[in-house]
């Protein structure tokens, strides 16, 4: 439904996870009959998380404890697990640094060269312990990067940014051909954000495995006040499963999965993600909550530390419990922050629905205080 802004001017109504709500079926089940099992591509999960890369989400030692949850550690190959041999002192600066000096310091911090050496000890770390191995790189350091990571074993790569484009147009620099960069690959490719039907789809089209959806949504983000970009996460979430469904006819039954990258802080949030079509979520200062979580108290994002434009910043969470105990509980506090994946079997249970397939077709409402 389209509103008029002014006579020179129309929008789509677009919703967030707090506009809507899951309705319960004809059915219940209990929740140990439910399963929240996904994969992507060869490799198997017991639960729809990845941990985002983020330096106060994810180290090599919580992308290895993610990894024997049943989740997927996303590794930030940027970040300074890659620029510093031991960066363990620069974390805890970062956590004691004033709110008006943390991205000044930052962006000091994150100049350090990025050493390939130091990427391929921490692939082959995570490796070491035997789970599943993923990375992230920016678009603009992919093409430098990426032979030193597939090289280094990585299982699943991630190419993610504020908004990744299968069509990037540049005057002054080649534009990395995602199209043949994934061809070439040997490796299940993640890329995003993403938020429009379109968009996606031409993602999908250069034989991405998956689509991370959303910018500019995250706790972290100033995205929204810094550039004016924002989609509303459950309608970008159903645009692009859309884009999905299209893409399965149209390929002749390749199915992308979709990934809710942004916007996803609760139980809840995760609930109304997969119900909007997501296969799994991403996860930022959801598990930048854990008390074992490398953050130590505070959150932030790759864009909080930009050399010229950030748009991000460091925040303050709450730690109400280790990184198991978000995840599987038990929960001390009823705000949705922790025993996710048992909140989510319950939602899944109380609705009805057995599997996470099954649970994207359950009926949506929205709330009426979203279309005043």
């Amino acid at each position: 439904m389209e509103i008029e802004l002014g006579r020179a001017k129309r929008a789509r109504r677009a919703f967030a996870f707090d506009d809507i709500a899951v309705v319960p079926s004809r059915r219940t089940r209990n929740p140990e009959d439910v399963s929240t099992a996904w994969s992507i591509d060869a490799y198997q999960f017991d639960i729809p998380v990845l941990g985002a890369p983020m330096d106060s989400v994810t180290s090599p030692e919580t992308a290895i404890a993610l990894g024997k949850l049943g989740g997927l550690g996303v590794l930030d190959l940027e970040g300074l697990w890659t620029r510093y041999d031991d960066p363990a002192s620069l974390l805890a600066e970062i956590a004691e640094l004033p709110c008006g000096e943390s991205i000044a310091r930052m962006q000091e911090l994150y100049s350090e060269p990025i050493k390939p050496e130091l990427v391929r000890e921490r692939l082959a770390q995570i490796r070491s312990a035997g789970v599943t191995v993923a990375g992230s790189l920016t678009p603009q350091r992919t093409q430098e990067l990426y032979e030193t990571v597939v090289a280094a074993g990585v299982d699943v790569f991630v190419i993610r940014g504020t908004t990744v484009s299968a069509e990037h147009v540049s005057s002054v620099s080649e534009p990395l051909n995602l199209k043949k960069f994934i061809y070439d690959l040997d490796v299940p490719v993640i890329v995003g954000g993403a938020a429009t039907y379109t968009a996606a789809l031409h993602l999908m089209r250069t034989g991405a495995a998956g689509v991370l959806v959303g910018f500019g949504g995250g706790a972290a983000s100033t995205t929204r006040a810094t550039l004016g970009i924002h989609v509303p996460m459950a309608t970008a979430v159903a645009d692009v499963a859309g884009a999905r469904r299209d893409y399965l006819d149209e390929s002749g039954g390749r199915y992308v999965h979709v990934i809710a990258d942004g916007g996803v802080g609760t139980s809840g949030d995760i609930v109304k993600a997969l119900a909007m079509g997501a296969d799994a979520v991403m996860l930022g200062v959801a598990l930048a909550r854990a008390t074992d979580a490398p953050g130590r108290g505070f959150h932030w994002g790759p864009e909080a530390h930009h050399a010229t434009l950030p748009r991000g910043k460091r925040i303050r969470v709450d730690q109400p419990a280790s990184l198991e105990e978000i995840l599987y509980g038990p929960a001390s506090v009823a705000d949705g922050t922790t025993n996710l994946i048992g909140a989510l079997r319950k939602s899944m249970a109380t609705t009805g629905y057995s599997d996470l397939k099954e649970f994207q077709r359950i009926e949506v409402v929205v709330s009426p205080y979203a279309t005043d």
